[in-house]
């Protein structure tokens, strides 16, 4: 594989397709930075063409890494998290660029989670993919004469995954789809997020550097929806692995269908969160909080629909009140600032426009509401008055399950709250009428109902008393918010086909 070419030029970020950095048939756009409107860097945009040809490279490159040994994949993953290790100064400050993100968030949440999840998937090419049975006896008949049988399951890689990743981490998304898929012998073609795709680039080098074979990582890039597309309908691509929207991830699905492409879908959220009237109200705003500050509330898994009995209702609204007092809005270099921006002017907008919505169906807002003026420290590149995309963090009260802003995904730090009066059975009703169903909540007390409560959540993933992620346990969602499981072992099922073999 060549080496001769850098990743990017003056002109902007190229390609990675085939082993090679390859000059965008669409030219470059710019990446802003959301926290002051600077221009970060030029990314490159991909033809249709490109993209295709990205994906034959990946199934060109797939019979000979399918077959590579674990170890040597376990190898290049190992080798690719010390080059980020490396780069860990230079590439987490990019991060913070494109993101928008505090330096804590895009140190340790964004490129430090994507070294952890190469280093992991590094072991997890080691794990056994094969199991036995227990030899069966069967009787002579129109199959054949009696005899003893003995079988296996076996995993084997899909083939070709499409992996279409998020903005709202550029690593550990990405990382996530990456690492596992070649963990298990995948190849695989990367679409970026359109907002933040440099730091994509910046692990496709990584790789690159640590010798992955060419043709086995190919990464293109883009604004145009057809570069997605293209990279989702492709004959070449077996399997499509998607973090997004709902309504994107409908048509994804769509696609799919037709030619029967396995699929793993993240999807949207609304994540209930069940506070009961025994509850510790400062660990479960400590929780709810987490909305508000982490990633500016662009994340699915947020405790975005608060269901509070009423016997603590106020209680709970002045103390997340208060708990907003203390949330710094601004830009994310600045000290002391928690609340970054939202990614872009668009993404600005229709968070403001979700709580204009909210006061028109009758929700109160509570806290914030109005979009803050930041100034960015001095010397910045964007350092004039009221630049960047910022949303004040925005609490709406009386709220009622039936309103827009409770049944749909925001995704912003915008937290709406709904009373309840009964018991576990008026909870449980209200947390499952949603279309969602990716992460929920308990608080309560009593450990033994908040456990009885999350058995009956229609949620991929319940927190009793934490927002805190188990990394081995399974990640996905339930109704519209997914198809498919993946983090820890889970991921490495998840790009793999199971095979049985049998034999007497």
């Amino acid at each position: 594989m060549s080496g001769e070419h850098p990743s990017s030029t003056e002109a902007g970020q190229r390609l990675y397709i085939g082993g090679e950095w390859v000059e965008p048939d669409g030219g470059h756009y710019a990446v802003v930075n959301p926290a002051d409107e600077s221009v970060v860097g030029l990314a490159p945009e991909a033809s249709c063409a490109q993209v295709e040809e990205a994906a034959r490279a990946a199934a060109e490159a797939f019979e000979g890494w399918s077959r590579t040994a674990p170890e040597e994949r376990a190898a290049v993953l190992d080798r690719a998290a010390d080059v980020m290790r490396r780069e860990f100064e230079p590439w987490s400050a990019l991060a913070r660029a494109e993101t928008g993100a505090p330096p804590a968030i895009a140190r340790g949440m964004q490129l430090g989670v994507g070294i952890s999840r190469f280093r992991r998937y590094a072991r997890g090419a080691l794990e056994p993919v094969e199991r036995g049975f227990v030899p069966q006896v069967t009787e002579a008949g129109p199959m054949g004469r009696a005899a003893v049988l003995g079988a296996l399951e076996a995993r084997r890689p899909v083939g070709v995954v499409a992996c279409v990743t998020s903005y709202n981490n550029p690593w550990a998304n990405p990382a996530g789809k990456v690492a596992p898929a070649l963990a298990m012998g995948n190849t695989v073609v990367v679409k970026p997020a359109p907002q933040d795709p440099l730091s994509v680039f910046r692990m496709a080098r990584a790789l690159h550097e640590a010798g992955v074979p060419a043709g086995v990582v190919n990464v293109v890039g883009g604004e145009a929806v057809a570069v997605g597309e293209a990279a989702v309908a492709s004959p070449y691509v077996d399997m499509v692995s998607f973090t997004g929207s709902t309504g994107v991830g409908l048509r994804i699905a769509e696609v799919c269908g037709r030619s029967m492409k396995r699929q793993l879908m993240e999807l949207g959220g609304k994540g209930a969160a069940v506070v009961f009237e025994d509850a510790d109200l400062d660990a479960a705003v400590a929780g709810i909080g987490t909305t508000f500050s982490f990633y500016s509330g662009q994340i699915c898994t947020a405790p975005t629909r608060v269901l509070v009995h009423r016997a603590v209702h106020d209680r709970l609204v002045a103390k997340l009140t208060a708990y907003l007092g203390f949330m710094k809005v601004g830009d994310p270099s600045a000290p002391g600032t928690v609340v970054g921006p939202v990614i872009s002017a668009a993404h600005r907008d229709r968070v403001e426009a979700y709580v204009a919505l909210g006061r028109k169906e009758g929700a109160r807002v509570a806290y914030g509401g109005e979009r803050p003026v930041v100034n960015a420290p001095a010397g910045s590149p964007g350092s004039s008055r009221g630049k960047g995309f910022y949303v004040a963090p925005t609490l709406l009260v009386d709220c009622a399950n039936d309103m827009r802003v409770v049944r749909e995904e925001i995704f912003g730090p915008v937290v709406v709250v709904v009373a309840f009066d009964g018991g576990e059975d008026e909870a449980v009703a209200l947390a499952n009428d949603s279309d969602f169903g990716l992460l929920s909540y308990v608080w309560s007390g009593d450990v033994a109902r908040a456990f009885r409560v999350a058995r009956r959540l229609r949620a991929g993933g319940v927190g009793v008393n934490t927002v805190g992620r188990h990394m081995e346990a399974p990640f996905g969602g339930f109704k519209r918010s997914g198809v498919g499981r993946d983090v820890g072992s889970y991921a490495l099922h998840a790009y793999s086909e199971t095979q049985a073999i049998v034999w007497g």
